[in-house]
């Protein structure tokens, strides 16, 4: 289950420069490589619950692009049904009102905006509308290109489940993961049966993975057999949601995202 860090965080400014179009049947943000220069493989973002219109997640596709040369989609995997933004409103009422009737306030409407996402988002019932699009692409693009899923909270339990195994035509429907404080991860469950290499980055504060399970985690996915060997690091200072909704007006905040976006980077450029 999702935590209350997964509804938190900041908003980050800037304005995207993709554009929005329609992907293997789903309303898509995508973010290319400039005119000229060709993708060195194609990245699909799985988001966090706030989904694909999200600012944050569309201007973290952007920075794959720029750091990495990919083709990067950010697909609507929810159907329209991503947790709204006056999330954040909420959650930031509840933390630091000292009014008790204004804590009951904010966490009635929010538990009112948390209850649809859950029912219209849970793993069983879109993990086929992931799974789908990656069938789709793997037969399109990625028939000539490398192709990666990277999660993030809500995404990163399907990374772990396109990992499993899951092929098209005998080729795996992603060459690797990435993914960034997933939530409603099975552990040791979700992990023992990658067999495609992920990318783990970890929160050091959070209730999704407290350390004993980190460690845990770490452990397994570090010794999965080839070509299922993966990693796992612990980026010290950081809660939940560090790598997407963090405040990066703070400098030692920012610097722990962008580590998180050049892992994902090095991962991608490692096996594609």
């Amino acid at each position: 289950m999702a935590c209350a860090d997964c509804f938190r965080g900041s908003i980050h400014e800037g304005q995207p420069r993709g554009e929005v179009g329609n992907v293997h049947g789903l309303p898509t943000y995508i973010s290319r490589p400039p005119k000229g220069t060709p993708s060195r493989g194609v990245v699909v973002i799985i988001p966090d619950a706030f989904g694909w219109e999200f600012g944050n997640n569309r201007l973290l596709a952007d920075t794959y692009v720029e750091k990495g040369g990919f083709t990067v989609y950010l697909p609507d995997f929810m159907n329209g049904h991503a947790a709204p933004l006056r999330m954040f409103d909420h959650g930031r009422g509840f933390t630091n009102s000292p009014s008790y009737l204004t804590k009951i306030y904010h966490l009635f409407w929010a538990v009112l905006d948390i209850v649809p996402f859950f029912y219209h988002c849970y793993p069983g019932k879109t993990f086929p509308v992931v799974k789908g699009f990656f069938e789709q692409l793997r037969k399109d693009e990625g028939a000539t290109q490398s192709v990666g899923a990277a999660g993030f909270c809500w995404g990163g339990k399907f990374v772990a489940l396109l990992s499993h195994g899951h092929e098209i035509a005998g080729k795996p429907l992603i060459d690797a993961g990435f993914t960034a404080h997933p939530s409603m991860l099975s552990i040791p469950g979700d992990i023992e049966k990658i067999q495609r290499p992920v990318s783990f980055a970890l929160a050091a504060k959070d209730d999704q993975i407290p350390p004993a399970k980190a460690e845990k985690l770490k452990a397994i996915v570090e010794a999965l057999p080839s070509p299922a060997t993966g990693e796992a690091f612990v980026i010290e200072k950081t809660g939940h949601g560090f790598a997407v909704r963090a405040d990066v007006a703070q400098d030692d905040v920012a610097a722990q995202a962008a580590r998180a976006e050049d892992q994902c980077m090095d991962w991608f450029n490692k096996h594609f």
